[in-house]
């Protein structure tokens, strides 16, 4: 079904977008739907009325509303891993996850609608796939981060953890202050893990000033 027979154009009328029709703001406006009422309420009609639009345009794009679920978390998790600061363009500890409260906080209905998720896994097994896919996209922008700063898988698992913690309780309690110490002493933890690693290491002091 085209954008025009949806919006009952008129034969060989040029017809721009409306508001809402753009496949981006179908997405934003599922995340938006399960935020505020659960998966379950995750439905064409729900997802088109805050779009703004006719349901049977969100079919048109997504096709089923698996689709549609699976097209929101995609979106959510690549949004999440290229404004999060995870992989610092600098190449420097000191700036790995240096913007995450204020990410979280600047938009936590993308966290929310990833938990959300989650919690439903429990309950429904055929979404475990992607918690899967979740959770594999965020393990790898943390070793992508990690692994120039020579930094262990071990310490890479603990550290994907302790980051996934953080985000929940920040969207759960709304504490970026909080969230920023904690992250200032993980890096300070991973300084002390490569100083200890590397030849010569002297049990974990920190010679950058701004770890210590």
């Amino acid at each position: 079904m085209t954008a025009q027979a949806e919006r009952g154009g008129d034969a060989g009328q040029e017809v721009r977008p409306g508001y809402g029709e753009g496949r981006g703001a179908l997405l934003e406006a599922a995340v938006r739907v399960v935020v505020r009422g659960g998966l379950r309420k995750l439905t064409y009609r729900a997802v088109a009325a805050e779009a703004g639009v006719t349901h049977g345009l969100v079919a048109h794009h997504f096709g089923s509303r698996d689709t549609l679920l699976e097209e929101a978390l995609r979106w959510c998790v690549a949004r999440s891993v290229e404004t999060s600061s995870l992989v610092p363009a600098s190449g420097r500890l000191e700036d790995f996850a240096a913007t995450l409260a204020d990410f979280v906080a600047a938009d936590p209905d993308l966290q929310l609608f990833q938990y959300e998720l989650k919690l439903e896994s429990s309950r429904r097994p055929e979404l475990r796939h992607l918690v899967d896919l979740l959770y594999d996209a965020y393990r790898d922008a943390v070793r992508e981060a990690l692994a120039c700063l020579d930094v262990s898988q071990e310490m890479t698992d603990i550290v994907f953890a302790a980051l996934d913690g953080l985000v929940f309780h920040q969207v759960t309690s709304g504490a970026p202050d909080r969230i920023d110490e904690s992250v200032a002493a993980l890096r300070r933890l991973l300084a002390a893990h490569r100083a200890q690693a590397s030849p010569g290491g002297d049990g974990g002091a920190s010679n950058d000033p701004k770890l210590s």
